[in-house]
Order: structure tokens, then C-alpha cells, then sequence
């Protein structure tokens, strides 16, 4: 087959990422949406097994998921890009996901499960081997169209979350995640642009509002009684109005907007509701993410 010319319209998710991190819950929770799925495929035999699926019956093979990791070796993950290409010269819809945690959580989750990292077969401490995965993975993780970070997931939220992220979105329509964070449990790892509302009034040190959270009608209606807050919503909402479509024109299939507050309760919450519940109403294909409550 001439790997220049375009067959079939088939939607390829290539799921990389840590061990430990989720992959082949992804991989489960794509296969269990209709997706072909294949795990742990040398990065060198990409584009033959594209090949393979263009020819099949169509429509046998619209939507294919592959695990591309580690595994794979150092000199096989040095054609990364290379192959990324071709691969897109071979079908328009071709999507990289990138799955990460940090360390501490990842040396939990092995521990628990009493299972060997991949890279840890020769000797090597898991820690080092964790090091030495996301050292062997940046290249990927730098050319991921979305990266989710799992630290705070259990299962079934992971589920949920690539549901919500990938399941949806079998068309070109850019899919938005806005979220709430709080800053004392550290900055997301997985998002596009971050907006600090620290500087807002907070209802942390009213003591009748300090055990809600931004989706009580109290919150709501305290920060909605202070102008910086409206103020400070505007300016967001009107930065992304104005810069989303040029996003958009760039093919982008995901993006991810966060708001912080500092324990990610009370401000990042409302303001990140509103937004996420603006953006719908100006019919862009927005969801929402709390970390901090979930």
C-alpha cells in the first residue's frame, strides 16, 4: 500500500504513559467503548498494523487503540516521531494520550499490587526505574495530545475520566476540561493554562461558610457579592472566547483549563462551574473537574 494515501477514515488513540500509571485501564475502558485494542506493540510496527486495519472490511476497524511504552526499548522509542508521522500520513485521526503519576503514588501502587516494574528486571531499584521510565517517555509525553495525571484516581475514577475525555469525542469538536485545583496540594501536571484566584475573597475564613465547598448556594452567593470576583470571571472567560478559536484552527483535540484557589474548595470550584457552564452555553464542548473534592 501506498502509506501516503489516506484509505479510510479510522480514529487511531495511541495510550502511553508510566507503569503503574493506568495504561491498560485506559486500554480496558476504550476496548469496552467498541475500540480495537492492542497492547504493548513495538513502536516499529505501527504503520503495518495501520496498513492492516485500513484493508480489513470497512468499518470493521473505525476505532483502534494501541499501548506504545516503555517495553518498546530505547532504540525503538528513538523512532518515535518518525513513525508519528508516517502514521498520520496513513489516517487523519491519530491521537497520542499519555498517562502519568508522580513517584511516591507509583512506588504505592507497586507495593500494593506486588507487581515488578518492567524496567526493574536487571537489578535496578524501583525508584530508579521509575526515573529512568519518564526519562525514556519524554518524547512522547511532549508530543501527547492529552495527558491525564492519575495520582489522585482510583479506578473507577480513571474510567470515568477517559470516558468523559476520549469516548465523546469522535469528531474534530475541540473537547474542554475546566477544573479546580488547590495550590497547597500542588500545581496540575495535565493541563493547557492555569489561572490563579488566590487573590479573591475567601470563604475559608467565614466560619459559617468554611465547611462548604463552591457549589453550595452560600458560596455562590458571597463570592458572586464581591466585583473582583465577577471581574476577575470576565477577564478569564473573555482571554479564552478570544484565544479558543485559534486553538481550534490548529486541530487541537483537547484542552485543559484550570483554576486554583489555595485549598481548592471554595473559589476554584465556583469560578471553575461558571466557566465551564459559560463556555457550554457559547457552545463549546466544555465538562467539568473538581480534584480537591473528589
Amino acid at each position: 500500500m501506498n502509506q501516503s494515501t489516506k484509505t479510510n477514515e479510522m480514529k487511531l488513540i495511541i495510550v502511553s504513559g508510566l507503569s503503574g500509571s493506568g495504561k491498560t485501564i485506559a486500554l480496558h475502558t476504550l476496548e469496552d467503548a467498541g475500540y480495537f485494542c492492542v497492547d504493548n506493540l513495538p513502536i516499529t510496527l505501527l504503520p503495518s498494523f495501520i496498513d492492516t486495519m485500513l484493508e480489513a472490511k470497512p468499518a470493521t476497524y473505525d476505532f483502534v487503540a494501541v499501548a506504545i511504552d516503555a517495553r518498546s526499548g530505547v532504540d525503538d522509542i528513538n523512532y518515535f516521531d518518525k513513525i508519528i508521522k508516517q502514521a498520520r500520513e496513513q489516517t487523519d485521526f491519530v491521537e497520542i494520550l499519555f498517562l502519568t503519576s508522580d513517584i511516591k503514588k507509583l512506588i504505592t501502587r507497586f507495593s500494593e499490587t506486588r507487581r515488578k516494574h518492567p524496567l526493574s528486571r536487571q537489578g535496578i531499584p524501583l525508584i530508579e526505574a521509575i526515573k529512568l521510565e519518564q526519562s525514556l517517555l519524554r518524547n512522547i509525553y511532549s508530543k501527547a495530545d492529552l495527558v491525564i495525571d492519575t495520582s489522585k484516581f482510583n479506578v473507577h475514577q480513571l474510567r470515568q475520566m477517559i470516558i468523559k475525555r476520549l469516548i465523546p469525542n469522535n469528531s474534530s469538536e475541540l473537547a474542554i476540561m475546566v477544573q479546580s485545583f488547590g495550590f497547597k496540594h500542588g500545581l496540575p501536571t495535565d493541563t493547557d493554562f492555569v489561572f490563579d484566584v488566590r487573590c479573591l475573597p475567601n470563604p475559608h475564613w467565614e466560619s459559617h461558610l468554611k465547611d462548604l465547598n463552591g457549589r453550595d448556594a452560600p458560596i455562590i452567593e458571597y463570592l458572586e457579592s464581591f466585583p473582583e470576583v465577577i471581574s476577575m470571571f470576565d477577564s478569564i472567560f473573555s482571554f479564552l472566547t478570544t484565544w479558543i478559536p485559534c486553538f481550534e484552527k490548529e486541530n487541537r483535540s483537547y484542552m485543559t483549563i484550570s483554576l486554583g484557589c489555595t485549598g481548592g474548595q471554595h473559589r476554584s470550584v465556583f469560578l471553575a462551574d461558571k466557566l465551564a457552564l459559560s463556555l457550554k452555553n457559547k457552545k463549546y464542548n466544555s465538562t467539568v473537574r473538581h480534584r480537591e473534592l473528589l
